[in-house]
């Protein structure tokens, strides 16, 4: 178990790989735009 296991943390960091120990990160945080008191009372 380490730097050359394909079934651990660390040894996706290494090898650069992807899976569910280490899934990817998301670009961009889908968020709902916030609404103004102002932009309601129109």
């Amino acid at each position: 178990m380490g730097k050359g296991d394909k079934k651990t943390k660390r040894g996706k960091i290494i090898l650069g790989t992807f899976g569910k120990l280490r899934p990817r990160r998301k670009k961009f945080n889908i968020r709902p735009k916030t609404i103004k008191d102002s932009q309601i009372k129109q």
